[in-house]
């Protein structure tokens, strides 16, 4: 049965969020309960997007569910909306936003990355007349405030001395910066999929690699509380693992998992494609990863939009991530 056809509507929320029931089928639930004693299925709420290739891992998670685990998906607006769902406890897990989190954890809120989710997803698109970094001085230059795409914008405008007053930035939402762009109303912009890819189709071009600073290519990852983590590590890594069977999955599956999002929610199949492209699906925390992490954090200070930077184990517990 795919998901589509198990998907129940749940009343909404108190964060006005749709809420979509993942049942475990019948059969996983009782072979739960026979191996597992008195031990009864937890149902564990997961936040994310709609309609984003990148954010749609939890719609899946129940063909990859772990044995005593079911999952209901709740869809809110933004990265920041789904970590504050995690702290408040509307929600018990979200895939969202790594800059988001940072800045909720500089706030003493109870957040910690359990796994990564997807890279990438950026881009630094520009028009016929703007070619490089430089031509971008005294053009209109959108951007999604508070973003690691911000914070990697003013990186590669420093690496390039170009003097980020010499612009006209505009703080654009993310669901409107292909159209500012093809109308015109800004002249280049540094962004998220799927906007890269709708304006790409219509004529824009990259301007140079957006992942070419310290904090390379993160992006998302799967985040909960560090008191879900301390008081039920058993729960955290059934999801975890779940997670990554999942990603996994969608890594190989594409032609499989996409249509039916589109048909779920909408969409240019052919421009998701693309936008998939520019994605790299992970759930490990490697490393590197922990060290772009923190990477993101001090970018983010020294732009003055946290005031301290958290360090790496602050940001990551990655005891219960597969090994990269």
């Amino acid at each position: 049965m795919s998901p589509t056809a198990v998907r129940r509507a749940i009343a909404g929320t108190a964060v006005a969020a749709t809420v979509l029931s993942l049942a475990a089928c019948g059969s996983d639930s009782s072979e739960a309960g026979a191996s597992g004693g008195s031990e009864e299925t937890q149902t564990v709420t997961v936040g994310t997007l709609r309609g984003q290739p990148h954010f749609y891992a939890p719609f899946l998670y129940e063909e990859n569910a772990v044995d005593g685990v079911e999952f209901e998906v709740v869809t809110l607006d933004s990265t920041p909306a789904l970590t504050d769902a995690v702290s408040s406890g509307t929600v018990d897990f979200a895939i969202t936003g790594v800059t988001a989190t940072i800045s909720g954890i500089s706030q003493d809120r109870d957040l910690t990355i359990v796994a990564s989710a997807a890279d990438g997803g950026s881009g630094f698109i520009g028009g016929d007349d703007v070619d490089t970094v430089a031509d971008l001085a005294g053009k209109k230059v959108g951007y999604i405030q508070g973003s690691a795409p911000e914070v990697a914008m003013r990186l590669i405008l420093a690496e390039n001395d170009v003097d980020p007053s010499s612009l006209e930035l505009v703080a654009v939402p993310p669901p409107e910066m292909a159209s500012a762009f093809n109308s015109g109303s800004i002249d280049a912009f540094f962004g998220t999929e799927i906007a890269v890819s709708l304006a790409t189709a219509a004529g824009g071009h990259s301007i140079t690699d957006p992942y070419d600073t310290p904090i390379g290519k993160v992006n998302i990852g799967l985040v909960t509380t560090g008191s879900l983590a301390a008081d039920d590590p058993e729960l955290v890594q059934k999801v975890v693992d779940t997670h990554a069977a999942t990603t996994a999955y969608m890594t190989d599956n594409v032609d499989e998992w996409l249509p039916e999002m589109v048909q779920e929610f909408g969409g240019d199949q052919a421009v998701l494609e693309s936008a998939l492209e520019n994605f790299w699906l992970r759930s490990d925390l490697s490393g590197e990863y922990q060290g772009q992490v923190e990477a993101l954090a001090t970018a983010m200070v020294d732009l003055g939009l946290i005031d301290t930077a958290p360090t790496a184990d602050e940001l990551v517990d990655a005891s219960f991530a597969p090994e990269s």
